[in-house]
């Protein structure tokens, strides 16, 4: 016989990926593609940021925005800014809040990290350069962060707050 008290196992699941928002920026062409400044390999900065909030309405099933933002200048100069917006439904439940928050920022984000990357080296090569590879990102690990950074913020407001 079946225990119907049994609580219910953890369930994570992508319902389904889209892309919210793109966008491509070549500000200084066409000169770049000429000339001296094209033979020279631009220095990439890549920001990631990692947004998520439940759907309205439900109680399991959230949004999560993994927002990259490539930038490629040579010297002073921008060659380009590619910025992506990858986004999923994901339904998440039978987890603590702990977990959950884990499940949010570091599991979703690398389920969501491929398509990502795939959408920036597409709109990096259509927009006239070589192909673009975003390194691998250890998303757990970021979480670590800053959650160790968000400790570190709250235990010196503690410690200010004593001393005054």
């Amino acid at each position: 016989m079946a225990d119907t008290d049994a609580p219910a196992a953890p369930t994570f699941q992508l319902n389904k990926f889209y892309l919210k928002d793109a966008s491509f920026e070549s500000p200084a062409s066409p000169k770049v593609f000429g000339g001296q400044n094209s033979s020279q390999n631009p220095q990439i900065e890549v920001q990631l940021t990692i947004s998520h909030e439940r759907v309205p309405d439900t109680t399991d099933i959230h949004e999560v925005v993994l927002e990259g933002t490539c930038t490629a200048k040579t010297g002073e100069q921008t060659v380009f800014i590619a910025e992506v917006q990858q986004a999923g439904i994901f339904t998440i439940s039978g987890y603590t809040q702990e977990q959950l928050e884990k499940m949010l920022e570091a599991a979703c984000p690398n389920v969501l990290f491929p398509f990502l990357r795939e959408t920036v080296a597409a709109l990096v090569a259509k927009g006239g350069f070589p192909q673009l590879l975003l390194s691998p990102v250890n998303f757990e690990m970021m979480y670590q962060q800053k959650k160790d950074s968000r400790r570190t913020n709250a235990e010196e407001l503690t410690h200010e707050q004593g001393s005054v």
